[in-house]
């Protein structure tokens, strides 16, 4: 029975492969041609999800960028506010009270969105964020809103507009600096604002480039104490800005950029127990230079002269004279505080994986605008090193001699140590 068994699977088996073999020539040729139809209605269905996608992202080119960093710092005295400096406190009452601090509050997220575009108009948008939001716990950091704005050029007439939140027009440079604040404060006047912006270049002559920028500013004020009203907004019109600058080739293979620009602006604080009001203006004249020397030597710096300057960093924080009892509660808001200063930069490298930053600026109030125990003058001094790992790693240090003056109570000195690991990524 199993050499039956056997001799019958032996003939089944034979017949099943003699089959195809003898069909072969037309079943090869029905399948070849059931493959090819098959391949064409899935290239002609890949097509179609091509065409028709619907994307993850965006229709348009939009870039990711930012970097993640961590900062550490001492002060061998108090400083304002603490994670980064604008001042030192005063030493009246507690002297030489040292701080460490340590924090990635700077860590910056942003996307620059680009399209549509053509030859004759482009458009093009950008938000960005950092960590520093107001009044949270050190581990608990909030947003803060950088930039947030559109832009329409119009590249045959080098024109374009801008609306939404970014930087002045008013001194538009900034010194290298790890400290989060850029010699805020210090003499170097400028923040972020909304505003509606128009810029026009000139072209007049080859090697020469006029800038004309306009903008209208939304004012920031404060809270006024005696009703609870924000003063900028409280007046009623927008603040006004604008800039002229100037590029050309002086000497050297860079240019040289000189820039004079100014604002003006007003705040109102209601007193509600007379029903009247009282007006300040805000306002501020200032020039910017940037002048490379070679390859590896550069100077900027700017300088400011105003009124009523604290919500541009200017002024040491302080805007207008509050009047108050002996309560210390406000009673009045008395004058415009005046104040001028500027800063002075050198940027030195690339030296292989090495470039270096020193600076000065100095914020300079008019004593009689402020009360007694106010701050009248603010300096630093910083010098810093930074050293790239690699194109997208670099470690920095950096140190800073603040002195800040007070009205009637002497002066506070800090020195600052920080350092600084950052990941940057585009």
């Amino acid at each position: 029975m199993a050499g039956v068994r056997i001799v019958l699977g032996v003939i089944l088996l034979t017949t099943l492969v003699g089959v195809p073999v003898a069909n072969g020539n037309g079943d090869l040729a029905k399948e070849n041609a059931e493959l090819r139809r098959r391949v064409e209605n899935l290239e002609k269905e890949l097509q179609e999800l091509e065409e028709n996608k619907k994307p993850i992202w965006s229709t348009l080119d939009v870039q990711l960028y930012g970097y993640i960093k961590g900062d550490a710092s001492y002060d061998s005295s108090r400083t304002h506010p603490g994670n980064y400096a604008l001042w030192v406190d005063s030493e009246a009452t507690n002297k030489n009270d040292d701080e460490f601090n340590l924090t990635a509050n700077q860590t910056r997220l942003g996307m620059k969105i680009t399209g549509p575009k053509d030859a004759s108009l482009q458009t093009s948008g950008r938000v960005e964020f950092d960590f520093y939001g107001n009044y949270a716990d050190e581990n608990k950091a909030k947003i803060q809103m950088r930039h947030a704005y559109m832009q329409i050029t119009w590249p045959n007439e080098q024109l374009d507009i801008l609306a939404g939140q970014t930087s002045d027009v008013i001194s538009p440079l900034y010194p290298s600096t790890l400290n989060y604040t850029v010699l805020w404060d210090a003499g170097n006047i400028g923040y972020r604002r909304p505003q509606i912006r128009l810029t026009k270049h000139i072209a007049l002559d080859t090697d020469i480039d006029l800038e004309l920028q306009g903008a209208i500013a939304r004012t920031i004020g404060r809270n006024s104490a005696l009703t609870g009203s924000e003063s900028g907004e409280d007046a009623g019109f927008p603040s006004l800005q604008g800039r002229t600058g100037l590029t050309f080739l002086w000497f050297g293979n860079e240019p040289t950029v000189i820039g004079l620009s100014g604002h003006w602006g007003q705040e109102e604080y209601d007193i509600a127990a007379s029903g009247a009001n009282k007006e300040f203006d805000s306002w501020s004249v200032n020039i910017d230079v940037t002048q490379p020397i070679n390859d590896w030597l550069n100077i900027k710096g700017e300088f400011f002269s105003g009124e009523n300057l604290n919500t541009y960093f200017g002024g040491i924080g302080q805007g207008v004279r509050a009047i108050k009892d002996v309560n210390g509660v406000t009673i009045n808001h008395a004058n415009e505080i005046k104040s001028k200063g500027g800063w002075v930069a050198l940027g030195l490298g690339p030296w292989y994986s090495w470039r270096f930053n020193i600076g000065a600026g100095i914020d300079d109030v008019d004593a009689s605008d402020v009360n007694l125990v106010d701050r009248t003058e603010n300096r630093c001094l910083f010098g810093n090193a930074i050293y790239s790992v690699n194109k997208n790693t670099e470690i920095g240090f950096e140190l800073s001699h603040w002195r800040t003056e007070y009205r009637g109570s002497g002066e506070a000195d800090s020195i600052r140590a920080q350092s600084s690991l950052v990941y940057q990524f585009k």
